[in-house]
């Protein structure tokens, strides 16, 4: 496979700053609030107070971005907090950075995240653990902000672990049901092991750089630093903070917790999945660019999984029925293409795609939320139908956000995953950019098919919940409107050298993450565009063609290919696989440690003690009782034993 390009990235103007510290702390301060008082407060007040936490970060990062945009090329702005930790060779301080990069991702989770806060006050307004939703997913929002500011590995890993126990937290939130209180925790552990592999790497590069005279873990430290370091202990840290970034982003083989994720509360699935936690992993990758160009091995890894993942998750969202299960493995799917940029050294395209994803990926999300509000909790799409009157906003937006998704040309996604094929097939990875190309004509088709299902032909469910369907309140469907807006115009910040741009996008990231020039002829770049729209008119019009009938399709799939139709409808069994392979015979080895060493040794030590004690008290016990002559002659006893103890010792 062909090497990555030539990363250069330009020297940064750092400008001191003490207001970086406020994004990240005014949804903190919300969520300590809420938690504190918000049982006390009115509903409204409640969504209120979380709603203008988000705002005010939202506002402050509009500040700093603006600073950055306006100054000259590569402009940091810094913000040093307090010196945290001082041990030997190690020094790291709790110091934020905002930068082209970092700012994008705030702009990005405040602002989107500020939509889907205004989005849950309708959806959540019944629910009577009203503020503790709240103060959750204030408490998310600003981890996820720690965690993109972060100067260094270090406090980066805090924010890390802050939207690992978020997401456990509110993909649990209805924990009096076993399904969701074990949906929070499956997430919580496979997120630890991909955590596990970070802490490791992270160490790794701690001592090479020690050896340098560096012991430093800022980004920009190692960066530079990694021509100097061994090949061998780059690609083994690369390798490691991936396996990180595979747990986080859900990725093969750690992608298992996400589709169960949708046990969480709707805004809370397009939270996660759409502009946060999901991204962590791009956002790392892309951060250590620089250090990742040095280890081509390790992007050809990073391409490779990241096409299959996208391949993988785009066949198994062909046969869900669940409307959030087909939208948790779209975006599985559409991580893999993120990953799949940055394994190509498109690391510019990859951000990219990360930012009109979350526009799009939110709005359905939000949009399903709306759909399952509407028919009051109804989640599968072949109970569905006829939707369109009925709610007729919902209706519009989920299209845009579909037609975005499926690349149709001068909607968001289109660009963005243009772009990211465009960067594979120029790398040289011709069988990556087939799959990736294969994986977007089946993203057409299954999101097709979800929207046809939901919206069109006949309704296939119970009468009376049709007649009870509704559109959702304003509180939800405005949300939804200032998105399907992004997802429609988001992506011509980016557009192409070839369609007349100058892709300002990937130049405003360039200072950061390096300029991936792509080496293609014109007709070239047009032939492969033109293959890429093919495929995502070709998806959509047979999926509109083969279920306006309704869902017989699926069922005559099911009755003729049984074993395949099992095969996708359970994710080719990786989940099983791993609770059966793994998980469970985890559980007997710890059962038979138990029974064996716990039980049979220690419990039978502690337990042989305590009954010698007990049967010693027992004999003497006989002794006490209450007579006055085995009293004396118990003393009688003692005092002879005494005597003979002194004669036998003078004796000697």
């Amino acid at each position: 496979m062909a090497a990555p390009h030539a990363h250069e990235v330009a020297r940064a103007a750092v400008e001191t700053v003490d207001f970086l510290r406020w994004i990240p702390a005014a949804p903190l301060a919300g969520s300590l609030f809420l938690m504190l008082f918000g049982r006390r407060l009115p509903r409204p007040v409640v969504g209120a107070v979380a709603c203008a936490a988000v705002l005010g970060a939202f506002a402050l990062t509009v500040t700093a971005f603006l600073q950055v945009a306006g100054g000259a090329a590569g402009t940091v702005l810094h913000d040093h907090i307090y010196s945290w930790i001082h041990l030997a060779e190690l020094d790291v301080s709790a110091s934020f950075n905002l930068d082209a990069l970092s700012g994008t991702m705030c702009l990005v989770i405040t602002g989107v995240g500020f939509l889907i806060h205004v989005y849950s006050t309708g959806y959540m307004s019944h629910d009577p653990d009203h503020a503790r939703y709240f103060a959750y997913l204030n408490l998310f929002t600003s981890a996820m902000l720690v965690l993109i500011l972060a100067d260094s590995l270090p406090l980066m890993f805090v924010g890390w672990e802050g939207v690992g126990l978020c997401s456990y937290l509110l993909i649990g939130f209805w924990y009096t049901d076993p399904a969701k209180a074990s949906a929070g925790k499956k997430a919580f552990v496979v997120n630890r092991i991909g955590d596990a592999a970070f802490i490791l790497g992270m160490c790794v590069l701690f001592w090479a750089m020690a050896d340098l005279g560096r012991a430093s873990l800022v980004f920009s430290d190692l960066n530079t630093a990694a021509t100097k370091l061994d090949s061998g202990i780059v690609l083994t840290a690369a390798l490691l903070l991936f396996i990180g970034a595979t747990g986080k982003s859900a990725q093969i083989p750690l992608f298992v917790w996400l589709p169960d994720a949708m046990a969480g509360p709707t805004p809370v699935s397009a939270l996660i999945h759409a502009a946060t936690m999901v991204t962590a992993g791009v956002y790392l990758i892309a951060r250590l660019s620089g250090l990742y160009v040095e280890a081509p091995v390790a992007l050809n890894v990073i391409a490779v999984v990241g096409a299959l993942t996208a391949f993988f998750a785009a066949t198994v969202g062909l046969v869900q029925n669940d409307i959030k299960k087909v939208l948790a493995y779209s975006t599985v799917s559409q991580l893999g293409y993120m990953f799949l940029a940055c394994g190509v050294g498109a690391f510019g395209a990859g951000i990219f795609h990360v930012v009109t994803h979350a526009f799009f990926k939110a709005l359905l999300f939000l949009g399903a939320g709306s759909v399952i509000h509407g028919l009051h909790e109804e989640q599968d799409i072949r109970k569905m139908g006829a939707l369109r009157s009925k709610m007729p906003v919902t209706w519009a937006t989920f299209v845009v956000g579909t037609l975005a998704i499926a690349g149709v040309p001068g909607l968001s996604g289109f660009f963005s995953k243009d772009e990211i094929l465009a960067a594979t097939f120029d790398s040289g990875h011709h069988v990556l950019w087939a799959i990736g190309l294969l994986g977007a004509a089946m993203t057409a088709f299954y999101m097709t098919r979800l929207v046809v299902l939901t919206f069109y032909g006949e309704y296939r469910g119970a009468p009376e919940v049709l007649e009870k369907a509704h559109e959702s309140p304003a509180s939800m469907t405005l949300p939804l409107v200032v998105l399907a807006i992004l997802a429609a115009v988001g992506g011509y910040m980016g557009v192409p050298h070839v369609l007349g741009g100058h892709n300002q996008f990937g130049e405003f990231l360039a200072p950061v993450v390096g300029h991936h020039e792509l080496h293609l002829s014109h007709g070239t770049e047009l032939g492969l565009m033109a293959l890429s729209i093919g495929a995502a008119l070709g998806g959509i019009l047979f999926a509109w063609r083969r279920y306006s009938a309704g869902v017989t399709p699926d069922e005559r799939f099911e009755e003729s290919r049984p074993d395949l139709h099992a095969l996708l409808g359970n994710a080719y069994y990786v989940d099983s696989t791993y609770q059966h392979g793994i998980a469970d015979r985890v559980v007997d080895g710890s059962r038979a440690l138990w029974k064996g060493v716990d039980v049979g040794i220690i419990d039978a030590i502690a337990n042989g003690f305590a009954s010698a004690a007990r049967m010693f008290g027992d004999s003497w016990r006989r002794w006490s009782t209450g007579n006055v002559q085995h009293y004396a002659l118990t003393l009688l006893i003692g005092v002879v034993t005494m005597i003979a103890v002194v004669v036998a010792g003078g004796a000697r």
